[in-house]
């Protein structure tokens, strides 16, 4: 079954250039384009869209906005965003993140990473290298007073899921945590869905950014 991708962004070459990109590929199919925020929620919304591709600066309701109207809705629980950006890290992509966007993209991605990146997303995984990891926490977290939500009580979690969090917070993936901890893939997962359902994370971007806010991982450690 094909991956139903939603392209949001003012500009139309834009979104013909990665309609063409995806179009490439057999398990992936455009069902919609839209212009602005408002247009995307609406989209994200009628054709069942399974990944957003959301550009965050947008006339009148922007990514952002849109980002967090999708996210918030109970309706649209299924629907993955993945911001594309110009830039690397900004802090409009670390807001939409924070809102619950699955990860990030440049705009000069290549045909074969943009389809990776959809797929990864699609399957509710988060998409954040190690790099990327560093760069976020680096530059906005380890900033005077760039935390702007309390900090959530990690006391509901069980000592290996704390363990699992604080690995994936480093940007280490599924199979890497099991084989630094010696469990199984699909136990991995178990044990980061049981820690994002207790600390209502949307996915696990959420999660690592909880993991800096709450402090149970620092940016030094890095």
């Amino acid at each position: 079954m094909s991956v139903r991708v939603l392209l949001a962004d003012d500009q139309a070459l834009v979104r013909t250039g990665f309609r063409v990109l995806i179009d490439t590929a057999p398990d992936l199919e455009v069902v919609g384009e839209a212009a602005d925020g408002e247009e995307a929620v609406r989209l994200a919304r009628e054709t069942g869209a399974d990944v957003v591709l959301m550009d965050i600066r947008m006339p009148g309701t922007d990514g952002l906005a849109a980002t967090r109207q999708i996210t918030a809705d109970q309706d649209m629980a299924g629907v993955r965003v993945l911001v594309l950006t110009t830039f690397e890290i900004d802090e409009y992509v670390f807001a939409a993140l924070r809102a619950g966007a699955s990860g990030f993209l440049g705009k000069s991605v290549e045909a074969h990473e943009l389809h990776e990146a959809i797929r990864v997303v699609a399957r509710g995984e988060a998409l954040l290298s190690p790099a990327a990891v560093k760069q976020l926490i680096g530059r906005f977290l380890a900033s005077p007073g760039a935390g702007g939500h309390p900090p959530k009580d990690l006391a509901v979690l069980t000592e290996r899921e704390l363990e699992v969090m604080t690995l994936v917070a480093t940007g280490l993936t599924n199979e890497e945590i099991a084989g630094r901890l010696g469990i199984s893939r699909m136990t991995v997962k178990t044990h980061a869905n049981r820690a994002m359902l207790k600390l209502g994370a949307h996915d696990r971007a959420q999660l690592v950014i909880i993991a800096y806010e709450s402090g149970l991982v620092r940016p030094r450690t890095l």
